[in-house]
């Protein structure tokens, strides 16, 4: 068993911390973010015991190698079957190709694995210091809703959420408007990297100190070390023996906190062939593994696949961490990882709305399988994977879906010409009045707001 796990910056000038501190700090005093400085493995014999667990059993086994240290044992154990209280349904879509569905949680969304198991320590950790912590976090679509409802009620918590108001769907934004009390939305005329640049601004701005700010967003531990657990799980609960003994993923692939997850899960001892990681029109990641050399995308590109409209994604400078490279948030590689290794395990491609569109109704109409557009960047993936390697035609392959399809009835039913049933978590959603805070773009605005909120009663 490891001993404590220290947790240090990307950027590699702010002192070493704890889970704890990392946790509700959010972000390093030097802005970068925090990375584990030793990988927990998990070795095959017990990645063999997870088969037989329920989902909630393999999250505690995994995370509990991260928090052995900082949470006792059965705090944790009831943590995380309070929070993964819902099924995590592996759909097979022919041969041993599968959709892992990981929207059936309470917002529809696969960030709901990472808020739920968030909020419930955070708010653990508030509880015994008697402390009280403001959340600020950017969403372009999903994640928003998933702190939103994760954090809904807790005393100790305030949560302001802010969103590029014309780049989310009509139910993702009343998931998080209608809910009032301890959440406050706010709504920014730009991009997804405005506002998560108005974020990361604020945690670096010593007048906010009083405050007691920390984030919920990927860059987050707290957030990528839950999304570690449902790697392992597919694995575990669909291999057959020896033909399966490597599999691939495919991630649809916004800010990367996603895709980081099963990175670490790979560097644990999860038996990974390839990564498929899927972006939408916004190309930088696979333009920088295709060139080695990275550029921003300014304003990023508005696609139907709106959570992944991300121009520079916060999680690449710890995927450029862990390939031994150095990238700052501004996007500046200091140290070039190892890109023959990072092509050796991932396949990178950019899926246009075209594209998109096309693999929704192909998919539909030939298999039965109905994918929202994020989903569909991912299989999509899939697809064009498997064009250029038909020798890896019986491999165990498993596209991630991140959304329920009904969070967009709109172009499902432009595309389909059906209307996708409505989960019980999006009913009457639609009937709820919202309240919505508009701000300009800009930091001033941002700082005054949070300066005049009273958030500190």
């Amino acid at each position: 068993m490891v001993n404590l796990i220290n947790y240090y910056s990307t950027n590699l000038n702010s002192p070493k911390v704890s889970f704890r501190e990392a946790l509700l700090k959010g972000i390093a005093p030097d802005r970068g973010l925090y990375m584990p400085e030793v990988i927990p493995q998990i070795s095959m014999a017990e990645i063999d015991t997870f088969s037989s667990m329920e989902y909630y059993e393999i999250a505690y086994n995994i995370i509990k190698k991260f928090l052995h240290t900082e949470m006792e044992d059965e705090i944790l154990f009831a943590l995380v079957k309070d929070a993964y209280n819902f099924e995590v349904p592996l759909e097979k879509v022919y041969g041993n190709k599968y959709i892992m569905r990981l929207d059936q949680g309470p917002t529809a969304s696969f960030k709901d694995f990472a808020a739920r198991f968030m909020g419930r320590s955070i708010n653990h950790y508030l509880k015994k210091e008697n402390r009280n912590l403001v959340i600020l976090t950017a969403t372009s679509g999903d994640t928003g809703s998933a702190i939103a409802n994760a954090f809904y009620g807790l005393e100790s918590i305030k949560v302001i959420v802010l969103y590029p108001e014309k780049e989310v769907t009509l139910r993702q934004r009343k998931q998080m408007t209608t809910l009032g009390k301890n959440i406050q939305i706010i709504s920014i005329d730009g991009k997804f990297d405005d506002c998560q640049a108005l974020v990361k601004t604020a945690f670096s701005d010593k007048d906010l100190d009083h405050l007691n700010l920390s984030s919920a967003n990927s860059i987050n531990i707290g957030r990528l070390v839950p999304q570690i657990v449902y790697y392992f799980y597919a694995f575990a609960k669909l291999r057959k023996g020896k033909n399966d003994d490597k599999i691939v993923f495919s991630v649809p692939s916004g800010n990367f906190g996603d895709m980081m997850g099963g990175v670490l899960a790979m560097k644990m001892g999860l038996p990974v062939d390839k990564f498929i990681i899927s972006t939408n029109s916004n190309d930088e990641f696979p333009v920088l593994l295709r060139t080695q050399k990275y550029h921003k995308i300014e304003p990023s590109k508005n696609c139907i696949s709106s959570a992944m409209n991300v121009g520079h994604p916060s999680n690449l400078s710890r995927l450029v961490a862990l390939y031994g490279g150095v990238m700052d948030e501004k996007g500046n590689i200091e140290k070039q990882p190892d890109y023959e290794l990072m092509n050796r395990d991932i396949f990178a491609v950019s899926v246009d709305d075209e594209t998109t569109r096309k693999t929704i109704k192909e998919t539909y109409n030939k298999y039965g399988t109905l994918l929202e557009p994020h989903g569909a960047v991912g299989w999509s993936g899939v697809n064009k994977w498997l064009e250029n390697n038909e020798k890896h035609e019986k491999k165990l392959v498993v596209s991630l879906e991140t959304a329920h399809p009904a969070k967009f009835p709109e172009e499902i039913n432009r595309i389909l010409d059906i209307d996708p049933e409505l989960p019980d978590s999006l009913k009457g959603l639609d009937d709820k009045p919202e309240q919505i805070f508009k701000i300009e773009n800009d930091y001033s605005s941002f700082k005054q707001f949070l300066i005049t909120s009273n958030l500190n009663n």
